[in-house]
């Protein structure tokens, strides 16, 4: 069946000597997995791997068919174009990791076009800002929401806050909860959206804390959940 299915590119994989295995998350279908065969075996071929750099949106005419676990694309075109994404070494990053992470925790081969939606605003966004260090923060943060785990916004006066039932508490819980300078910035970003993001001024340090409290967020509440190996060149570029 050919359809049309607006797709954000997780991850790419060289299969066999020619062929390339494309890992999208896309608005009709959720995840899906598409084989492009032969086209590493041209500079022609070659030449168009580059629609399919990490979280590039693209616009994809494809030949889906239910009951197979690889789909082909007939014709592939830029859905957006960024600017500075692929090329802004500090932004690279950021989709390094980005896509590592979103690889890992989508699954659903569902539509869910609220998060589609999200994914592509966020990341049009993130091209366009010059003030984006804490960018990963928020986008996580918010991610969340669509995972199913998103902290509880109440009580947000309290002195804890517990990662493994995501509540805000009034005391310390043993090794879930936290407090000091992660509690203060996580309750500083569940109340902004990104535009808002210049506001916040971090130490390269507090920024690592926080995103490796994240990360363990993230740990308990999805199962197989790991941390993505580019955290360690995310850390170094913003060091």
């Amino acid at each position: 069946m050919l359809a049309k299915n607006n797709s954000i590119v997780l991850s790419k994989l060289k299969y066999k000597d020619y062929d390339l295995i494309v890992k999208c998350y896309t608005q009709q279908r959720g995840i899906v997995t598409y084989i492009l065969r032969g086209i590493l075996k041209s500079k022609k071929g070659q030449a168009k791997t580059v629609y399919f750099q990490a979280l590039s949106q693209l616009q994809i005419e494809e030949n889906f068919k239910p009951n197979q676990s690889l789909h082909a694309i007939k014709e592939v075109k830029l859905g957006y174009i960024y600017k500075s994404l692929h090329t802004n070494i500090y932004k690279s990053a950021i989709v390094l990791f980005l896509s590592e992470i979103l690889s890992n925790v989508l699954r659903e081969e569902e539509r869910n076009e609220a998060l589609y939606d999200y994914l592509e605003t966020a990341l049009q966004y993130l091209d366009n800002e010059e003030q984006y260090a804490n960018f990963h923060l928020l986008f996580l943060l918010k991610l969340t929401r669509y995972l199913g785990f998103q902290p509880e916004n109440l009580n947000k006066n309290h002195a804890y806050f517990n990662l493994q039932s995501g509540t805000f508490e009034t005391f310390d819980d043993g090794i879930y909860s936290i407090s000091g300078k992660n509690l203060t910035l996580l309750k500083q970003l569940l109340g902004i959206n990104f535009d808002a993001l210049h506001t916040i001024k971090i130490s390269a340090k507090q920024r690592q804390e926080f995103l490796n409290m994240l990360l363990h967020y993230f740990e308990l509440h999805l199962d197989g959940f790991k941390k993505p190996k580019s955290l360690q060149v995310l850390n170094e570029v913003f060091h």
